[in-house]
């Protein structure tokens, strides 16, 4: 089992749209950028792929905006691992705005592991399964509390 991580943000003005607010393809962008920070935190990152030949890459994406981010808004991007089997790995992510305490995104992620090569699937290596452990039960990715108090 393993835990949650983390990556801080600020939104820039690169990241906000006609409407105003950031765009939701950027929040695609941040779900690839976390999920990348914390692969490498693991030790299993795009460099280990291109060594062992073979990568996890996404199949599937569910999410749901539940409130707009502004420019100058600090955020906490937070993924985990929810599940693994021999074939996939699911991850799931939480986007967190300081400023009113609010969760302002969620998402899950199915990722399958493939040839680099073919882009054939491939069934996951111990690499990859003794790494991407799920989120011990105990731990909530919900609750924030130790970043609101260091802030």
């Amino acid at each position: 089992m393993t835990t949650f991580f983390d990556l801080e943000i600020q939104v820039q003005p690169e990241h906000i749209d006609l409407l105003g607010h950031v765009n939701n393809v950027v929040y695609v962008s941040w779900m690839q950028d976390v999920a990348h920070a914390h692969i490498a935190a693991l030790g299993v990152g795009l460099e280990q792929y291109m060594q062992m030949k073979h990568a996890m890459v996404a199949v599937e994406h569910q999410m749901q905006y539940r409130k707009a981010a502004l420019e100058g808004d600090q955020l906490i991007l937070r993924t985990w691992f929810s599940d693994l089997n021999a074939m996939y790995s699911f991850r799931e992510y939480a986007f967190f705005r300081v400023r009113d305490q609010a969760l302002i995104f969620l998402a899950k992620t199915k990722w399958t592991c493939i040839e680099i090569a073919t882009g054939r699937p491939k069934r996951m290596s111990p690499t990859f399964l003794n790494a991407y452990q799920p989120l011990d039960p105990e731990i909530n990715p919900y609750d924030f509390s130790d970043k609101i108090e260091a802030s």
